[in-house]
């Protein structure tokens, strides 16, 4: 018997002026109409409760950030349990050890299966031309410690928020702890360079889904937010590496896909890296680090 399930992937809007209450009706009228689409596992995209703050250097940033039992993450939890849709919830977290790019994980009870933070903090330098702001995540977020998987609607997955897609690593140790999927909350702008970043955007992807095996749940915001233009085209990709579904560049969205998770046993029988890997051969990628500090 087929072990379907219904993803979706909430592509939200840009936030331009931090209107906390117009995006959170727009979270919860997405969660609604997944219920209707009979969703079983949801992802809202990164930071997509607030401006992409992190685009420039803001003394006052501390309004962007939420305590775990702010009402706002509440409620949408509460929304979620009450239509048994799984959840990854991401927010801007102030925890007491330190500021977070943060996801909940909930299952479909409402019980925090886990709580991920981002492990592969970025920072880029500004460029010149419209969007090139350049991103100063490293001065507002410590990283994340560990890779985790959470066992929820049915599955076992990984979360990767954004630039943590960027590293195979990671998604590797997260397929070899037994995810069947990789959820990843994203904002992902255009900078200066739309037509370079609009061709990469489905590669890191389309990537981590074919050499793991596993399904990829990418969820991106759209729209244009003051000098930056999200993207959008969230997308959900198969454990062969194929898109499945793909969301527009131009308005907010839920995309949907049914899904069966035995595709992914059937696709590591094809390619079985696990079996051919060969992690004696890699031990310089952990000592090179070690070496550097």
């Amino acid at each position: 018997m087929a072990r379907t399930l219904t993803l979706a992937a909430a592509q939200t809007g840009s936030v331009v002026d931090g209107d906390l209450g117009a995006i959170t009706e727009a979270a919860h009228a997405l969660l609604d109409e997944a219920a209707r689409r009979d969703v079983r596992l949801l992802s809202f995209a990164e930071l997509f409760l607030t401006p992409f703050f992190a685009n420039r250097l803001e003394e006052n940033f501390d309004r962007w950030f939420m305590h775990d039992t702010h009402e706002v993450l509440l409620g949408l939890r509460e929304k979620a349990r009450r239509h048994r849709i799984a959840l990854v919830l991401p927010f801007a977290e102030r925890a007491n050890d330190g500021w977070f790019n943060s996801a909940f994980v909930y299952d479909e009870d409402g019980r925090e299966a886990g709580r991920y933070r981002k492990t592969h903090i970025p920072a880029y330098f500004p460029s010149d031309g419209p969007g090139g702001t350049g991103s100063f995540e490293k001065f507002y977020f410590a990283p994340g410690g560990s890779l985790a998987t959470y066992a929820v609607a049915g599955t076992r997955i990984g979360v990767q928020i954004c630039n943590d897609r960027l590293y195979p690593e990671a998604s590797r140790a997260l397929a070899l702890a037994g995810a069947e999927l990789i959820a990843m909350p994203i904002a992902f702008s255009t900078y200066a360079d739309p037509a370079q970043r609009s061709s990469i955007w489905e590669v890191p992807l389309r990537a981590r889904a074919y050499e793991n095996g596993v399904f990829v749940l990418a969820c991106n915001r759209v729209g244009t937010e003051g000098p930056r233009h999200h993207l959008g085209r969230s997308m959900i990709v198969d454990p062969r590496g194929m898109i499945v579904a793909e969301a527009g560049t131009q308005e907010p969205e839920l995309l949907t896909a049914e899904v069966d998770l035995d595709a992914v046993s059937a696709a590591r029988k094809h390619f079985p890296w696990w079996r051919d890997r060969r992690p004696d051969l890699y031990g310089s990628l952990v000592a090179a680090a070690h070496a550097a500090r």
